[in-house]
């Protein structure tokens, strides 16, 4: 071959493997640009949010689908189905946790003495992390004996309450209002320390949900 094809075709050669490095990089930056948006997508739908419009006033909170995914999605759910619209915080337990999610409480209805026997349709499993606990300000499933009965009452626990730990899927926390649960907390029952409210009664009007604080 004359020299003249031969630097020619090492010319080729050379632009060739220019073209594979470069098309390999561009395709290096294309798969790292689209797991940086997938991450990021992930990591802000790690969290959902939600405000609790109650008699007493505006509570925020901070839901954690990515640890309690079904839980999560059962609650939100509901929500927007209105199933949370005025209904009262049936229990309330003196420095504890007030609860409330009975479709019995609607408007204060009802009998009240089979307040806290009521529930929605469909029923969730125990979901447990090791990183949620029942601390003053997080939200906790309530459930009857067994352990995936949760449905749709849930509590706020008013102290650290980690005895329950374990026991009950933790699945989001206050992160403004939480005065507001508090004087709900504080309310006079017919049993105290832990029992129905007395009139006027305390309600959840309605929940409300978010993908951004």
């Amino acid at each position: 071959m004359p020299p003249s094809n031969i630097r020619k075709s090492r010319r080729q050669r050379k632009r060739r493997g220019r073209g594979y490095l470069l098309g390999t990089l561009a395709l290096i930056i294309i798969v790292a640009v689209g797991w940086y948006v997938y991450a990021s997508a992930q990591s802000a739908n790690a969290i959902v949010y939600a405000e609790l419009n109650t008699s007493h006033g505006l509570i925020e909170v901070e839901l954690y689908q990515k640890v309690a995914p079904r839980t999560v999605a059962n609650f939100v759910r509901l929500a927007k189905e209105g199933f949370y619209d005025d209904l009262v915080w049936h229990r309330i337990a003196t420095g504890f946790v007030i609860q409330t999610g009975d479709p019995l409480t609607k408007n204060g209805g009802g009998d009240r003495s089979a307040w806290g026997t009521g529930g929605s349709s469909q029923t969730v499993p125990l979901e447990i992390d090791g990183s949620l606990h029942n601390s003053a300000s997080y939200l906790g499933m309530a459930r009857g004996a067994d352990r995936s009965s949760g449905s749709s009452q849930f509590y706020i626990n008013l102290r650290d309450n980690t005895s329950l730990d374990g026991d009950y899927t933790v699945f989001g926390r206050v992160t403004s209002g939480m005065d507001f649960a508090r004087a709900i907390g504080n309310l006079p029952v017919d049993t105290p320390p832990d029992g129905r409210p007395l009139d006027p009664l305390p309600f959840l009007i309605s929940v409300t949900i978010s993908n951004s604080p």
